[in-house]
């Protein structure tokens, strides 16, 4: 396959040649609706046709705000065969950041889905922007699909882009501020899995299941690129309450967590099953086999072959944990700028504590400052309408600045070392990398969620918040449970770094209360700015805070 196949050029191929073999399968009310790589293919040219028929100015932004189901990808495709540019929102955006991306990128139609809160977020939509609501889901004071498709009949041509055209523009998450439009091209979009198609053994026999957000560059990647490179068969997760059953439904062959939701499977098991009675299980031979076949089934991941993490950083602790379990997690370290790849785990050459070693035809350097710098054939073309932040991110020798430290081991494995804007100062002139610290509560089941904070004082001290077994375990017993946790994490840990005490939050950190991002990474701005004020006043009292 030449280098530069594009992901439109490989549907093609599937569209021909598998035309019968089931490619989406949506869940609805519990049973599955089924699309063939031929159905798929009617849909999306026919919708492809109405937009065209629309007569927008050429390469126009069309907006795509659902979460994942079977025709936010048929859409996708239909905008990319159209000519247009597409433009991925988070299904759970609040209305002013919807009117800001839409404006911004001065879409010319906007497409519903399913959301479970189009009345708090149709406001954001301005009134000159053509709405139109996805099959299954219609949406208040949006035009059906039908009714806008009407009788329009499929593009019978395959359109095919020039390289540089620009494909899709995908809106950072904006853990620091606004949204930035992130500009990627066809070639730049197709290049991770052109190279991945020859690393990885992905075929045609594969199956996806597609739950988080479509809108991030890490999905889009592997659900939507993976299928399409590989041929394989994407299923959809109904609802969080259906979770479970959709993923042993989907039997997945490649799968993708973010670190929270491995941590959130971690947690589950050890509720029912503590550490040391799984230990004592696990030293059985025979017993411990069947013990840990039975886990992994219970997760719905027993024909895995590729489990994957991204997008935040993940503890070596709990990749070790999974790894006695019977799953290898394979960690992969990339950005929205670079189409999320730099560097991967692969099968066989793992190494816990690293991101992996760079990817093929990727140049990695560190800068003077301890940054990683990234150059590639994959990188975005800049920032949409930002070009002052794009000169900040992409230097004039074409280096992207990742924003993130680092430092290679002798064997060229990259270990992530903290983010550059990350790090705070104490009133000892001390610089910290929280990343760091955190990583070491990970073990815990007590604690979900940990934040280290402390700019200006002499010393950081750690904000958390409770796991479903810490909040059903007594104050008396937390307290003896989470001053051992600060013991035990001051002893990894430099003097300088030391955690002078460990506060417990009784607050929600969701994407809802808006300090966890889409991909549920923990915006440090919005934590700082939450509790700022009464930093000081914790740091003077005794060791355990709960508040």
């Amino acid at each position: 396959m030449s280098d530069t196949t594009t992901f439109i050029d490989k549907f093609y191929h599937f569209e021909k040649e598998s035309p019968n073999k089931v490619y989406l399968r949506q869940p609805l009310d519990r049973e599955y609706t089924e699309y063939t790589w031929a159905e798929v293919g009617r849909e999306a040219r026919t919708l492809a046709a109405k937009i065209k028929n629309m007569n927008l100015p050429e390469r126009s932004c069309i907006g795509l705000l659902s979460k994942n189901c079977a025709h936010w990808i048929i859409t996708d495709l239909a905008i990319f065969m159209a000519g247009h540019i597409s433009v991925p929102l988070y299904p759970t955006l609040k209305d002013e950041s919807i009117q800001y991306v839409l404006e911004h990128c001065d879409a010319k139609l906007v497409f519903v889905g399913k959301l479970d809160e189009w009345e708090k977020q149709k406001s954001g939509v301005p009134d000159s922007i053509p709405k139109v609501s996805f099959p299954f889901w219609p949406n208040e004071g949006t035009q059906t699909w039908e009714a806008f498709v009407g009788d329009t009949q499929p593009m019978m041509d395959n359109f095919v882009p020039k390289q540089d055209d620009v494909s899709t523009i995908i809106y950072t998450s904006g853990t620091t501020g606004k949204p930035k439009g992130v500009v990627h091209t066809y070639a730049s979009m197709s290049a991770q899995m052109n190279k991945a198609i020859k690393v990885l053994d992905i075929n045609p026999t594969d199956r996806f299941i597609s739950y988080l957000p479509l809108s991030h560059v890490a999905e889009r990647i592997l659900i939507e690129l993976g299928s399409l490179y590989s041929g394989g068969t994407v299923s959809f997760a109904e609802s969080l309450d259906t979770f479970k059953d959709d993923l042993k439904g989907a039997a997945p062959t490649v799968f993708l967590a973010v670190p929270r939701i491995w941590l959130k499977f971690q947690q589950g098991i050890l509720l029912k099953l503590p550490q040391k009675k799984l230990n004592l299980l696990f030293s059985i031979p025979i017993i411990g086999n069947l013990i840990k076949k039975k886990i992994i089934g219970e997760l719905g991941l027993t024909n895995v072959k590729y489990a994957f993490t991204g997008a935040a950083a993940i503890s070596k602790e709990i990749l070790e944990w999974f790894d006695k379990l019977g799953i290898k997690i394979l960690e992969v370290y990339g950005m929205t700028e670079n189409f999320a790849i730099t560097t991967m785990n692969l099968p066989g050459q793992s190494k816990y504590g690293s991101v992996g070693k760079i990817w093929p035809t990727t140049e990695c350097k560190i800068a003077d400052n301890g940054e990683i710098l990234h150059k590639s054939n994959a990188l975005m073309t800049g920032y949409y309408k930002r070009d002052d932040a794009t000169a900040e991110t992409i230097d004039k020798d074409g280096w992207l600045h990742t924003g993130d430290k680092g430092e290679f081991d002798k064997d060229g494995y990259l270990k992530i070392t903290g983010r550059v804007k990350d790090l705070f100062k104490t009133s000892k002139g001390k610089y910290i990398a929280p990343n760091a610290i955190e990583g070491h509560f990970s073990m815990c089941s007590l604690i979900e969620q940990v934040c280290v904070v402390g700019n200006g004082m002499p010393q950081p001290l750690a904000l958390v918040v409770l796991s479903e077994a810490g909040l059903k375990t007594s104050k008396d017993e937390l307290k003896n449970e989470i001053s051992d946790l600060l013991q035990f994490v001051n002893q990894k840990i430099e003097q300088f770094e030391k955690l002078n005490n460990i506060v417990v939050v009784n607050d929600e950190w969701s994407v809802e209360t808006g300090i966890l991002t889409p991909t549920m990474k923990i915006k440090r701005n919005v934590v700082e700015e939450k509790y700022g004020n009464h930093v000081e006043t914790w740091f003077n009292s005794d060791s355990i805070q709960f508040v």
